[in-house]
């Protein structure tokens, strides 16, 4: 190979003439065998012809010397000119090119050539939720290239602050800062603005005055392991921000799992931090004075969307006119500030939504095609697949037990093992989850970790989510009847044993999608005729930036709506880029309407519970977002301040109430408006009784002169007539109402029932999801 080397530097230093006569012995060489190599097989592959260090500075005479060789081996230029694949004449020398195998032998003997390289299929592998929605960076195709990737817009997020030194928060390859922008990096705590702030994260404020009159006392930073500045020491901030719009960042991982780039979902956009939530009680609290001031920054500043990680605490939300982020978001919708909120993360109860106004997008979290297979082999050789993040070493053959009781005792839960069951130590446990209290059995790991346990097999209720345990402690997750099937070797072996090997990462089938088991689920109990979650997005496991507590781990595993949220509110920044004139209404029902249904491979989504079913609205809206759709949705269904008024005036809110939101006067109909007409991109019918008619109006964003058809898929028991069934759209008509009649056909009250309205020109489907309930008054004679 040296040789071969220096043979070739020699020939680069010579004259054209002398080069000339190099190639000409050369390629005597080859026509030697010229016949025989192009007939001897007839299948061919892409190989790469790798010849080193460029000899000259000619890039054309490089792609000559190339292609003359490769004429010489197929017969002809014809021939050469179809199979020639690149020409490599910039950085290094070489080519790639269609051959057969004896072909490439051939050319790999040669004087010049270093060696030839089989064409190998290659993977992107990133941290997988955006190429799990089909936003590859690699495709240019997608809205994320015709987006440019959102640049110019920015997006600004309501959280915990941000760690302003991680990678993801560069400003390679950006260009000035909008000139619109009027905010500020506010210096605090460890945050010098000349040092933190730059062409990315162009603003960054902290906002603490409501928690500390509320407290009572300032805030001692120092208890709390905080920091007066908008720098971010929980992580929440600094994650939320990375999956939003963080910079592209190669080769991060998780101790080995999850390998691949992290980027946000809109890495050319901008980023202002706006933080409210601080440490306290154990817990992220931010009060809704906070809250607002971030808004009415963000709002004067120039933000183009808010992303709020953020939800109020059940069992008792506040109506819109009383709660901080409504009110907020309704001022910064106002303005043409899209506002997306976290769902919350109080599921699988129904009636657990949070963030439901109108004006807001309220996202689920749902999962992606990503697993952590981690094999459990028993002593019997009987091998199971779990599923941890486990990165430590293989644990051999050790120990196995499981927490027995005497009959007449209620059984031992993963729950209710502590720091007294010093009897397990030196063992792998096995413990059965009475639920899916994730915060429980962490603390059941902690504490068989501490007495000097081996390790941890948990039997729970299927769901993706993760529990986390220390990393070099085995801490796997099985369903409960593979934990049976374990209990059942532990009872009938004298000396049961059980070894465990590290978790590796799986990416694709046989991985389904589901509806998170954490994340909150509709109706809504303020307003059920207004359907939430509007979508849902990937949130269990997502590999983000955290704030490095410990120097060695700059990137996590996170799950929540929080997670989900920000992947949101990323493609709501690519939609403005492609659309800088659409209202947030638009965009929200560009997203809803195009959601899939299924998962992007056309699998079907089920919700995770108790037990675990298909996914319906009340889990994840429209479905699972779609940005690439989102972008080219055919209609949408628009709105207003005007509308939003006409919301608050259906939900029985009076005129000063109203008018104080608005801050200028407004006044309702005498006639109360119905629920039913806000013009939402989903149907939603909570109390029917025989029938009722509602009212939708939907305008072309698509081609001017467009005809749609009606598709119905009525929910069961229940009829649906639309009137007219066909819309015209032309020069003149941008926008056409329509009325929906929803009639019951059930004698009894019954649940809520699902289906679903599609318009359709043959090339766009804007579906509308439909949920409706029977409910039939009960006599009292």
């Amino acid at each position: 190979m040296h040789t071969r080397t220096m043979n070739s530097v020699r020939c680069s230093k010579s004259s054209n003439k002398t080069l000339s006569l190099v190639f000409l012995c050369l390629l005597s060489f080859l026509n030697e065998q010229h016949t025989v190599l192009t007939l001897a097989e007839a299948n061919s592959n892409v190989y790469i012809v790798y010849m080193g260090t460029r000899q000259h500075d000619d890039p054309e005479l490089l792609a000559e010397t190339h292609h003359t060789m490769l004429t010489r081996v197929l017969g002809s230029i014809e021939a050469s000119a179809e199979a020639m694949v690149y020409s490599y004449k910039h950085g290094f020398s070489g080519f790639a090119a269609k051959l057969t195998k004896a072909q490439a032998q051939a050319i790999s003997e040669l004087p010049t050539v270093l060696q030839v390289i089989p064409n190998r299929f290659h993977k992107s592998q990133t941290t997988r939720s955006w190429d799990y929605l089909q936003l590859s960076s690699y495709s240019t195709t997608n809205v994320l290239h015709k987006s440019k990737m959102g640049n110019g817009v920015i997006i600004g997020l309501i959280d915990t602050g941000i760690w302003p030194e991680s990678q993801v928060f560069r400003d390679e390859g950006l260009g000035p800062i909008p000139s619109r922008w009027r905010g500020i990096c506010e210096s605090g705590e460890l945050f010098n603005t000349r040092k933190t702030c730059n062409r990315k994260l162009i603003g960054a404020r902290y906002f603490i005055k409501g928690l500390q009159a509320e407290y009572g006392q300032p805030y001692n930073s120092t208890e709390y392991q905080e920091c007066l500045s908008p720098r971010d020491r929980s992580g929440h901030g600094t994650s939320t921000s990375s999956i939003a719009c963080g910079s592209f960042v190669a080769n991060v991982s998780y101790n080995g799992l999850g390998v691949g780039t992290v980027r946000g979902g809109a890495p050319l956009a901008r980023l202002a931090m706006y933080k409210v939530c601080w440490n306290l009680y154990g817990g992220g609290v931010c009060t809704g004075a906070d809250i607002l001031k971030a808004f009415d920054e963000a709002i004067h500043d120039g933000v183009d969307v808010l992303s709020l990680s953020i939800a109020p605490d059940l069992p008792f939300p506040d109506v819109e006119i009383h709660n901080g982020i409504s009110i907020g978001a309704f001022h910064a919708v106002a303005k043409g500030i899209t506002v997306v909120c976290a769902a919350g993360n109080a599921g699988p109860s129904a009636q657990t939504i949070q963030n439901t106004s109108p004006w807001i997008i309220t996202v689920a979290a749902s999962t992606i095609d990503r697993s952590f297979p981690t094999p459990i082999t028993l002593g019997n050789n009987w091998t199971t697949m779990g599923q941890a993040m486990f990165t430590g070493k293989d644990t051999g053959f050790i120990n196995l037990v499981y927490p027995e009781v005497p009959e007449l005792l209620s059984p031992r839960y993963c729950e209710s093992l502590t720091p007294n069951d010093t009897w397990l130590a030196g063992n792998v446990v096995l413990c059965f989850t009475s639920n899916s209290n994730h915060n429980a059995v962490e603390d059941a790991a902690w504490s068989v970790k501490d007495i000097g346990c081996l390790g941890l097999i948990i039997a729970i209720n299927p769901s993706r989510y993760l529990h986390s345990c220390d990393d070099n402690f085995p801490c796997v997750q099985v369903s409960y009847e593979i934990g049976t099937q374990i209990l059942y070797y532990i009872r009938s072996t004298r000396n049961p044993l059980v070894r465990i090997r590290p978790s590796k990462t799986h990416l694709g089938r046989p991985v389904s999608t589901n509806v998170a088991y954490f994340s909150s689920r509709g109706p809504s109990s303020i307003s059920p005729a207004i359907l939430k979650p509007d979508v849902a997005a990937p949130g269990v496991h997502i590999l983000a930036a955290v704030s490095p507590h410990n120097p060695e781990i700059a990137y996590n595993f996170q799950s929540g709506t929080s997670m989900a949220t920000p992947h949101v509110s990323g493609i709501v920044a690519l939609l403005k880029s492609l659309h800088p004139d659409w209202s947030p209404a638009a965009i929200k029902s560009a997203l809803v309407t195009t959601a899939w249904t299924t998962d992007p491979s056309g699998e079907p989504v089920f919700a995770e519970g108790e037990p675990m079913k298909l996914a319906d609205p009340f889990d994840y809206g429209g479905g699972i977002v779609n940005s690439n759709r989102a972008a080219d949705p055919g209609l949408v269904y628009d709105m207003g301040t005007a509308d939003y008024i006409q919301y608050l005036c259906a939900m029985g809110n009076n005129n000063s109430a109203i008018s104080q939101l608005t801050e200028h006067p407004t006044f309702c109909p005498i006639k109360q408006p119905s629920i039913l007409d806000v013009n939402l991109p989903s149907i939603t019918i909570p109390t029917l009784g025989n029938s009722t008619t509602l009212t939708r109006t939907v305008t072309n964003v698509g081609a001017v002169n467009s005809r749609y058809v009606a598709i119905i898929e009525p929910p069961r028991g229940i009829t649906i007539a639309v009137k007219p069934h066909i819309l015209i759209f032309n020069s003149m008509i941008k926008t056409i109402s329509f009325t929906v009649r929803a009639s019951s056909t059930q004698k009894v009250s019954t649940g809520y029932t699902f289906g679903s309205l599609t318009w359709t020109d043959g090339v766009h489907t804007v579906r509308s999801p439909i949920s409706v309930r029977t409910e039939i008054v009960e006599s009292y004679d």
